[in-house]
């Protein structure tokens, strides 16, 4: 039996008269990984926001495992189970590897005292390929690198919703590749993610389930194969013309 990690009933968000996200309605399902996509400006990180609380709906409602999340503060909803990655890496650029994927360990969903979050850690570390590089300074990682120490620092929080915002952007062909097979073992491992992603091949072969977003707007929903062949998709892709 399926059960429902998170849900949207409307969820919207006005900016005066701007409307960036409109009546979205969606279900993101225990162990599924359920791919935003949409051309750029759609509002799909607008939504990722909504859903992490670094932005309050407008309207509608945002629940976890049924109950109300939608106009918490951020480190409540953080503390409840959902963890992100952003566009722009964050990282504490002061402290170690170590010690940046150790904060998500001690503040998020699972609290850890500092001995259980330094294995933790470390774990995580490994989990993502950079245990070797634990003790180095921030600086000294390459951009791939960044991205998979801001990834291990949300999986420390141990988040029953992991959120990718374009997690996969600005990598070369080998790194793609590398991150792809990451995001499968996480997938694999039974996690429940929502991917926001422009690299169709990822959205292929990682998502369960698409919702496709055009104008802050819903047009699709289903399988990858579905939503990727529906013409209302390609038009907002393509355009008229193109289509």
């Amino acid at each position: 039996m399926s059960v429902n990690v998170l849900s949207l009933r409307g969820a919207t968000k006005r900016f005066g008269g701007l409307v960036a996200v409109d009546h979205i309605d969606f279900d993101v399902t225990e162990h599924q990984v359920m791919g935003l996509i949409g051309p750029n400006g759609s509002g799909k990180s607008t939504t990722l926001n909504l859903i992490s609380g670094a932005l309050t709906p407008t309207a509608g409602s945002i629940s976890l495992r049924g109950a109300r999340i939608s106009g918490l503060p951020a480190q409540d909803i953080a503390r409840k189970g959902v963890a992100r990655t952003f566009q722009l890496v964050r990282l504490l650029a002061s402290m170690s590897v170590l010690e940046n994927v150790m904060a998500g360990a001690m503040f998020g969903h699972r609290r850890r005292g500092r001995h259980d979050a330094e294995h933790h850690a470390m774990e995580m570390l490994e989990k993502v390929g950079l245990g070797h590089v634990s003790h180095a300074p921030v600086g000294a990682l390459t951009y791939i690198d960044t991205k998979r120490l801001e990834l291990a620092r949300a999986l420390a929080s141990d988040p029953q919703v992991l959120l990718l915002d374009e997690w996969l952007a600005g990598l070369n062909p080998t790194e793609l590749e590398e991150g792809i097979s990451l995001i499968k073992r996480l997938r694999d491992e039974g996690r429940t993610i929502v991917l926001v992603e422009h690299v169709m091949d990822a959205i292929r072969s990682l998502c369960d389930n698409c919702v496709v977003m055009s104008s802050g707007k819903k047009i699709a929903e289903g399988t990858p194969e579905q939503v990727l062949s529906d013409p209302e998709v390609i038009r907002a892709y393509l355009g008229d013309d193109d289509a």
